[in-house]
């Protein structure tokens, strides 16, 4: 278990939190895509929380996370008496909860946006999950290149290049970082794993995003973590 602390002085809209703080229940690092995006979400946007860590494919796995959720999957939010399990809906929570912290676009047509390629990402991509999984300790150059993981990588690519051309030229989808990029962090991940060649500006875009300090944070947790998981750490030929 690992505690976010935050100096209320330092950090603008801390103090008025109160003692209030988050729990967020996540997998291991290394491999859980669906807990990077909330954790990097609060930790962008300096919301104070409790890391519970469950590493994942261990024995005792599933009745710690039952402990959390009901539904048996991570990541869970945990605010007093209110759960949340879902990573969107985390993100959606926090943003509510703290308004102050603007964790969507301000522009109303670019918060719309930022929300439809976050549905997109959280419902779709099956292809790229299943022939890519997320491994960031891990360098498999050339693996996983099926017809549908190639189809995401190119919608995916499609996605950014549209957010770059309406919003200008900025260092994230959407000007400053948003839940937007925290999302999109994961198939960060996936393209450095994966060695994908994308164009020079979405290169550059992952290059930012792999560099954001939280981002930064999450990837050299992942490489301290020392309990393996098989199935994950080699790729079949």
């Amino acid at each position: 278990m690992h505690t976010t602390d935050l100096d209320p002085l330092a950090v603008p809209g801390v103090a008025g939190a109160g003692k209030r703080r988050f729990k967020l229940v996540i997998g291991s690092k290394n491999y859980s895509s669906w807990s990077m995006r909330p954790w990097v979400a609060l930790k962008a946007f300096h919301i104070p929380f409790e890391e519970i860590l469950i590493m994942l494919d261990q024995p005792d796995t599933g009745n710690r996370i039952a402990e959390f959720s009901a539904a048996g999957r991570v990541p869970v939010l945990i605010d007093g008496d209110t759960t949340i399990w879902d990573s969107l809906a985390i993100c959606e929570y926090a943003a509510e909860q703290f308004p102050d912290r603007h964790m969507w676009p301000a522009d109303v047509t670019s918060r719309a946006l930022a929300r439809s390629i976050c549905a997109e990402m959280h419902s779709g991509f099956s292809g790229l999950r299943s022939a890519m999984w997320m491994n960031i300790r891990a360098r498999f150059p050339g693996k996983g290149r099926t017809m549908p993981a190639q189809a995401d990588i190119g919608r995916i690519s499609e996605i950014w290049e549209d957010c770059f051309a309406r919003s200008g030229p900025h260092r994230f989808l959407f000007g400053d970082f948003s839940i937007a990029d925290a999302y999109y962090a994961p198939v960060v991940m996936r393209f450095i794993t994966y060695g994908v060649s994308l164009a020079p500006a979405l290169e550059a875009y992952v290059e930012r995003v792999a560099a954001h300090p939280a981002v930064a944070e999450w990837i050299r947790d992942a490489h301290e973590e020392s309990v393996p998981s098989p199935r994950y750490d080699t790729y079949p030929d």
